[in-house]
């Protein structure tokens, strides 16, 4: 299981189907028989939105054929995946121990922090039909909203405590930075005359808004924001520990029982939630910072970029200034940076360009030259927890690429499709309907990924999450899945055939 945030969807989870033994198997074949038979029936119009037809549909375009034919081969190139109707836009969600999304509204409904959990079915245990039969106009029944946080002003970035994920902050169209303990704070359901929840903690330090550059460090309590006003700002979360008399020492982890009920505490003496300033201010950019990450390997190397076109990486040790600077790194504004978490040479950064570049830090130079080592397709990526070559990266075109750096070069025979695609690409997520806005692979269910877009002309509701997994056919060595498929090579013969 595994839980989530989105913002401001307001409706009732039943519980999920789950009527099939999931201690079975589900064999290759299977699934292929099933893929191959609801193809024909989709393509001649037989089946619409997983029910029988029941009066002549409006006139497919070709959007609509594209995205038929990839529905009807999600039991081909999925392990698992669900599809959850969003009642109004999100522009983040996060998966890790929870699921957390965030809503967008326009003001008749309060914008809000959703945490949920969501029922991710084992690894080929999924049968074919459960999977591939979906409305999108309805909520998933895997997913089950646990708590609604309601937030004050809209929410644009979630980022979780990884030594806590109860822990998660957040920015709005504000200077500051929102601090909240999800499990402290109460539950406002779906009550439209609740009050704004408020946030355990606020961090000032930002001279103007703050929307979009949001980290937070995976060994120290540390949190990392960009803003309009063209700074880097860090802040550590047990200052405002300290701070308390001496009521809990600096040694104790945020997140901790003891660390939290100091918090908890404070704000019974304190009318609004308590500030924390900055422990350091960052100079360097010439425009507005678009995105912020720590160093997987120090908690005192972390990097940001921005709409001046900059990559820059700096050291806490070494003072407010740039450790290296990466001058016109894209054509355009830089929208996001990610730090490998397997090599702390890999830095990917996506821009407005619609690239994204893949740069290692050893051939830079301190005067700030230096170029990527690949460029590829989309303007958002992050790198893949379970495999050290792996990102995907997202855009405007409702894609989600998977890449593989280690395959770019790579015969064409091996690893593409196709001759035309993009060199290291080897799989396509393409269930959204409206552009992607927010992706995040999970850290605990390995190859599983939330994704949320934006596409309130689409679809009966204001965006659509989906959490899916890859066929392990697809990711796994080539031999080994050769060798597995030969099993099974008179029933794919036979369903070629008749197909």
């Amino acid at each position: 299981m595994i839980r989530f945030i989105t913002a401001g969807t307001r409706r009732r989870c039943s519980t999920p189907p789950l009527n099939w033994p999931l201690g079975l198997g589900v064999r290759t074949a299977d699934r292929i028989r099933f893929a191959v038979a609801r193809e024909r029936l989709e393509l001649r119009g037989m089946v619409v939105k997983g029910r029988r037809k029941k009066s002549a549909p409006r006139p497919l375009t070709e959007e609509d054929e594209g995205y038929l034919k990839w529905k009807v081969r999600i039991p081909l190139i999925y392990d698992w995946f669900t599809n959850d109707n969003l009642s109004w836009p999100s522009l983040s969600c996060r998966s890790f121990n929870n699921l957390f999304s965030i809503v967008q509204t326009d003001g008749t409904y309060p914008n809000t922090l959703v945490i949920a959990n969501c029922e991710v079915v084992k690894p080929r245990t999924a049968a074919a039909e459960h999977i591939s039969v979906f409305d999108e106009e309805s909520q998933s029944p895997y997913v089950k909203k646990i708590k609604t946080i309601i937030h004050p002003g809209e929410v644009n970035r979630i980022r979780e405590l990884p030594q806590n994920s109860n822990i998660v902050a957040t920015h709005t169209d504000s200077p500051e930075v929102l601090i909240w303990d999800v499990d402290a704070q109460p539950d406002c359901g779906d009550d439209l005359g609740a009050a704004e929840s408020h946030p355990n903690l606020i961090l000032t330090g930002h001279q103007s808004n703050a929307e979009y550059a949001l980290a937070m460090c995976n060994y120290e309590a540390l949190v990392l924001s960009g803003g309009r006003d063209n700074l880097v700002v860090l802040w550590c979360i047990r200052d405002h520990v300290s701070s308390l008399a001496n009521t809990t020492s600096l040694g104790v982890p945020v997140g901790s029982p003891s660390c939290m009920q100091s918090m908890n505490a404070s704000e019974d003496k304190i009318s609004d939630s308590p500030t924390v300033a900055p422990r350091s201010v960052f100079h360097g950019h010439k425009d507005t910072v678009e995105d912020v990450q720590f160093c997987h390997f120090s908690p005192q190397e972390f990097c940001s970029v921005g709409d001046d076109s900059c990559l820059i990486l700096w050291d806490a040790r070494a003072g407010r200034s740039p450790a290296l600077k990466v001058e016109k790194a894209h054509d355009g504004d830089i929208n996001c940076v990610d730090w490998s978490p397997h090599d702390e040479n890999f830095i990917l950064t996506g821009s407005a360009d619609s690239s994204v570049k893949m740069f290692d830090r050893r051939n830079l130079t301190s005067g700030g030259a230096g170029s990527s080592l690949h460029t590829f397709r989309h303007h958002k990526a992050a790198w893949s927890p379970d495999k050290s070559s792996v990102f995907g990266s997202a855009g405007e075109d409702n894609l989600i690429n998977i890449w593989d750096y280690e395959k770019v070069g790579a015969s064409y025979e091996h690893f593409m499709r196709t001759p035309t695609a993009p060199p290291g690409l080897f799989f396509q997520h393409a269930g959204h309907r409206d552009k992607v806005v927010d992706f995040h692979w999970n850290a605990t269910e390995p190859w599983t990924i939330a994704s949320v877009s934006d596409d309130c002309a689409r679809v009966n509701g204001g965006g659509t999450l989906q959490v899916w997994r890859m066929s392990d056919l697809i990711h796994r060595h080539e031999d080994e899945v050769l060798a597995e498929l030969e099993m099974f090579q008179d029933q794919i013969f036979c369903c070629s055939h008749k197909n």
